[in-house]
């Protein structure tokens, strides 16, 4: 048996090599991943960009922040700019300036005035009721005399001191109230009934404890019970002259209408007999206005006259005498 040897094989194409070829480059360049990013010098490495360091970067920040600064240290601006507590001062400052303005208005410094005459009487007429129940029992041992505890003549004994009392009240309080007005009375009656009851108070108190009366005689308890009615007696007399300085206070002048708050001298008017040419049936407003302008005009009286010196200088009525003031001021105004 005989072997035939295989047909050779047909030697390729030129052609088609070169085809087969592009065919596969086309092929891989289509699957081939994309190319990586070139990657930076690392400025890390001194060698790298050409020396510039972290170190030389944080300088370099370093400079250019002290440059800043430099510029900035020359501008005042917010050394200008008011703090929390300067401004908290500045407010106090502005507060206390306004308010010590306010003060030297002659109507604040007559409201002022009024106020504390007020609170003075006040005071003073609460310290006079408490004076006077300070006495009580010493004018209940006077009275009592000894007699039982609880019998008619042991408790009635102690309503001697509180009738004494409201009568004298009623007194001190219309003087103090009228002062309070402008018109404080100047009786001699109405004092002599004040030291009267005030007397009999401090009689009363001291009689049982005076030395040859007690049986055993003690300074401490003399002054104890003199105490209340020394203390009434200081009141009712210095009351009276406190209203009268008050009276005569001068406020200024309003610096609204230009009136002088001149005090009006209610004590000629109210204590001096009524002058001779002094009627209610005088001459009218208009005259007596005219007759006021001609002596303001002369110098006789000052611009703006209070009532008194309008009611001397023309001899007329006080209520005339209001109504010119009154007049006066509405034409200033």
């Amino acid at each position: 048996m005989s072997i035939t040897p295989p047909a050779p094989a047909p030697m390729p194409d030129p052609d088609d090599v070169a085809r087969g070829l592009a065919e596969l480059e086309r092929h891989l360049s289509q699957q081939a991943p994309p190319p990586l990013p070139a990657i930076s010098p690392s400025p890390s490495h001194p060698a790298e960009a050409d020396g510039q360091t972290r170190r030389v970067l944080r300088l370099r920040a370093e400079v250019a922040e002290a440059h800043q600064l430099a510029a900035l240290q020359g501008d005042d601006a917010p050394l200008l700019v008011d703090t929390a507590k300067v401004r908290k001062r500045r407010k106090q400052a502005r507060e206390a300036a306004r308010l010590h303005e306010l003060g030297q208005d002659p109507a604040m410094r007559a409201w002022q005035a009024a106020r504390m005459r007020r609170l003075l009487v006040a005071a003073a007429m609460v310290s006079l009721t408490l004076a006077l129940a300070w006495s009580t029992a010493g004018v209940q041992t006077f009275a009592a005399d000894g007699a039982p505890a609880w019998s008619p003549s042991w408790v009635f004994a102690w309503l001697v001191e509180p009738f004494m009392s409201l009568a004298l009240l009623v007194v001190v309080g219309a003087r103090a109230y009228l002062g309070t007005r402008g018109q404080p009375i100047d009786s001699p009656t109405l004092v002599r009934i004040e030291w009267l009851f005030l007397a009999l108070t401090l009689g009363m108190n001291a009689w049982p404890y005076l030395p040859g009366v007690a049986e055993t005689f003690s300074i401490s308890r003399l002054v104890l019970h003199v105490l209340g009615p020394v203390v009434a007696v200081a009141i009712v007399t210095a009351l009276p002259i406190i209203l009268a300085a008050f009276t005569r206070l001068d406020h200024g002048t309003d610096a609204r209408s230009g009136n002088p708050l001149t005090p009006l001298e209610y004590r000629a008017n109210a204590t001096a007999d009524p002058d001779p040419g002094e009627h209610s049936d005088g001459p009218g407003i208009d005259v007596v206005t005219a007759h006021v302008r001609a002596l303001i005009a002369a110098g006789q009286l000052p611009p703006y006259p209070s009532a008194a010196a309008i009611r001397r200088a023309a001899r007329c009525a006080m209520d005339t005498a209001r109504a010119v003031r009154d007049a006066l001021v509405k034409e200033a105004t």
